[in-house]
């Protein structure tokens, strides 16, 4: 089947490439259009209706009315002297806002986009009664809006109501200010607007410059960044396109993290297939190019297809998750992974089959037998000296794993952006209000029979509530029209996205409900912080069925491309060692030395993903080239060394364009962002250069042929003609004149 693609596709390349450039331009069309129609950005509705808080959700959209994709706003509203706020001011504010409440807001149309791709989040925004500040510093009105709040179009209908606000107040002498929610993430999102633009810049300069230093060649190191980005929007498109025909939603980071993986892994593919191109090229220089492509990519293409797989079923294994969020990112992942697998044995062959020896040009590499270099000298220490660089290897990341000793689990949600408009008014309304006032905490009470509900027991609970330590004030009940059903807010003293909120809901809140919830009645708590403290539940439960179900596919994957029992174990037993080293420094830098309250709670989640499933394959790389030297005559070693020589340069070269990308991720303004973009980053850095480089290949020489077992290599005969050993005296089958072995029969010859 590989070989089937590989072969078409380098027979016929024209055809190929014209089906993806066409198929890259419309699908990453259609996915940027299409993208916030498919998103959720309410992270409660990820969870499964078995969770108290998603109970509490399903009541306020049933009883209340309050839509699934409602974004709360606090406005503020005071005087531009600072005094305090006398009843005329405050009547004033109150019928500005009232008739802010009655205006419609257009969204602006944008010059980007066709219209009937648009989704119009033109309304009229639902602003509640104000509420007074103590010694009138200030009044509060809750402003609502629908929508996807990740969506520039809803956006722009904030910004829009904002400037309305603003002008109609100073007309008034008042000046408003704006936090929570959507205004945090508008503001964060313009904070973080510029950093961003520089990273992603920075992330390309980084891969043309390591792809011109490596080939020395201007189409190698443009070529693999224009073809992935091409893959890459047809991966996204395809994502989102599947999304929306099957009604599910992805989390908003989705997109973004699809972007960032195919970048690094589809740049990885290619990078592998020109490191072996280009080796074949300087080996047999009348060979038509053609040709090799075929060959190249026939052989490279199984490695890349073992590779991609268990990135695959790493990822597939999220959707046995019950927190929605990781059970819509495995599949979306494992998805554009196919699509960059099935680019990298089609639309990659038939570019170097079209390109040729000109993908190197106008580099005289191909002219001449290459240098040993620093990889030929770190190859022939390994093979050398094997039970040192084993030891060295494990007792660095040892080291490292050392540091996730009294880690702890930081569930925050906040943007991490500083010093903006909606982080200042938070600051300021926190002075004179329970920090909570701007996010309250919602308990409903509804009937079990369908009757009303008994109104003195409902204000029992509400004083209950109000007696709670960590409850600063509780707001009167507000019953539904059918008296069946009430709501009572709580603002709670702590900061609704803190641990501390979380700890208070799931605590003494749920308790005091669940003493004083008025006969005949169930109450449910809702709001941000019971939601986070249901996902953290959530969340230690898939880490204990998602972790032990990828590794035993990742082995499964290993055991069937290997086809040995022995090297699998090997593979895993360094990828582990690597995820608990990775894990660990970022637990002594983010915790320890940062003092942040822990590492976020998807971390470990995905670092074991990509940490794993990436790092497995330079693994899986190196472990194919060192068995297809093992099927050659010459001593274990001997093949340890030439395989390392002519395999490390692309593994470090893919790794570093691999943490590159993931390490952009590390200057964004979210911590938890951060964390997971340094985190990945130093994990792909220890897989490529302590692993596949290192510490496997130095197992593979202790280990000699016996790491094949039961379907080895076979010793040479005695016979045969040792070749030189492992150092510069080493040459490949080509390059000695012998025929190498067949491509379908390494490992029985």
């Amino acid at each position: 089947m590989i070989r089937a693609l590989t072969g078409f596709s380098t027979r016929n390349p024209w055809k190929v490439i014209a089906l993806w450039v066409l198929l890259g331009i419309g699908l990453t069309m259609v996915g940027q259009a299409l993208m916030f129609r498919a998103t959720e950005s309410q992270l409660g509705d990820f969870l499964p209706a078995k969770y108290d808080s998603a109970a509490a959700l399903k009541v306020a959209e049933d009883k209340f009315g309050i839509k699934p994709d409602a974004n709360s706003v606090t406005m503020l509203v005071k005087r531009t002297d600072g005094k305090p706020l006398d009843a005329a001011d405050q009547r004033r504010a109150k019928a500005a806002a009232a008739g802010l409440g009655r205006q419609r807001v257009a969204m602006p149309k944008t010059a980007d986009q066709p219209d009937f791709l648009t989704e119009d989040h033109s309304q009229t925004p639902k602003i509640g009664p104000g509420t007074v500040a103590p010694h009138r510093d200030f009044i509060l009105f809750p402003v609502g809006l629908s929508g996807n709040s990740t969506d520039p179009g809803l956006q722009n209908v904030f910004k829009e109501f904002r400037k309305a606000a603003s002008g109609t107040y100073a007309h008034e002498g008042l000046r408003t200010g704006f936090t929570g929610g959507l205004a945090d993430t508008v503001d964060g999102d313009e904070a973080g607007k510029t950093v961003s633009t520089v990273a992603g810049l920075l992330t390309v300069g980084l891969i043309v410059l390591l792809n011109v230093l490596v080939f020395r060649s201007v189409m190698a190191a443009l070529l693999p960044l224009l073809a992935v980005s091409l893959v890459g929007g047809a991966a996204a498109g395809t994502v989102v396109g599947t999304a929306l025909l099957t009604g599910i939603k992805l989390d908003p980071s989705t997109p973004s993290l699809i972007s960032v993986v195919l970048l690094g892994i589809g740049i990885d593919y290619f990078l592998f297939l020109l490191f072996r191109f280009r080796e074949r090229l300087r080996a047999q220089p009348d060979r038509d190019a053609r040709g090799i492509a075929g060959e190249v990519a026939g052989r490279v293409g199984s490695a890349i297809t073992s590779a991609a797989l268990t990135i695959v079923a790493a990822f597939a294994t999220l959707g046995l998750a019950s927190f929605g969020q990781f059970r819509v990112l495995g599949p979306a992942i494992a998805i554009s992974v196919l699509v960059m697998l099935l680019a990298s044995l089609t639309f990659m062959p038939a570019l170097l089959a079209v390109a040729g020896r000109r993908m190197f040009w106008p580099s005289r590499a191909l002219r001449r037998k290459p240098r040993e270099g620093t990889a030929g000298r770190f190859a022939a220490a390994v093979a050398r000296r094997p039970v040192v660089v084993t030891v060295g290897a494990v007792a660095l990341l040892g080291a490292m794993a050392a540091g996730t000793v009294g880690m702890k689990m930081d569930y925050g949600t906040g943007s991490g952006a500083t010093g903006t408009p909606a982080a200042a008014t938070a600051a300021e309304i926190s002075r004179a209000l329970p920090a909570g006032v701007s996010d309250p905490t919602g308990v409903y009470v509804t009937s079990k029979d369908g009757g009303p509900l008994d109104r003195q027991g409902v204000d029992g609970l509400a004083r209950a509530l109000g007696r709670t330590p960590g409850v600063g004030q509780v707001a009167p009940a507000v019953f539904d029209k059918a008296r069946d059903a009430a709501r009572i807010d709580l603002y709670l003293t702590a900061d609704p996205q803190s641990q501390k909120a979380r700890d208070l809901v799931s605590g003494p809140v749920r308790t005091t409900v669940a003493r004083h919830t008025p006969p005949g009645g169930e109450a449910h708590v809702g709001g941000t912080a019971a939601i986070f403290a249901d996902i953290a539940t959530a969340v230690s439960e898939d880490l204990e069925l998602v972790f032990p179900v990828a590794a035993a596919l990742i082995a499964l994957i290993l055991l069937v491309l290997l086809r040995s029992v022995l090297a699998p174990a090997v593979l895993m037993l360094a990828v582990g060692l690597g995820f608990a080293a990775t894990l660990g420094a970022s637990t002594l830098v983010f915790q320890h030395l940062r003092g942040e309250p822990g590492v976020n709670f998807t971390l470990p989640l995905v670092l074991f993903l990509f940490v794993v499933a990436l790092g497995t394959d330079y693994n899986i790389l190196m472990s194919d080239r060192i068995r297809e030297e093992m099927g050659r005559p010459g001593p274990a070693r001997s093949a340890v060394a030439h395989a390392v020589r002519h395999t490390a340069p692309a593994v470090a070269t893919a790794g570093l364009v691999l943490a590159g990308s993931f390490g952009s991720l590390s200057v964004n303004p979210s911590p938890s962002t951060q964390q997971i973009g340094f985190a990945t980053a130093l994990g792909i850095l220890l897989s490529a250069f302590v692993l596949s480089t290192a510490l496997v290949p130095a197992l593979a020489a202790l280990l000699g042929r016996a790491l094949w077992w039961p379907v080895r290599p076979r010793r040479p005969a005695l016979s045969q003609t040792p070749q030189p050993p492992y150092g510069p005296g080493r040459q490949d089958a080509a390059d000695s004149g012998r025929a190498p072995a067949p491509y379908d029969r390494i490992g029985t010859n």
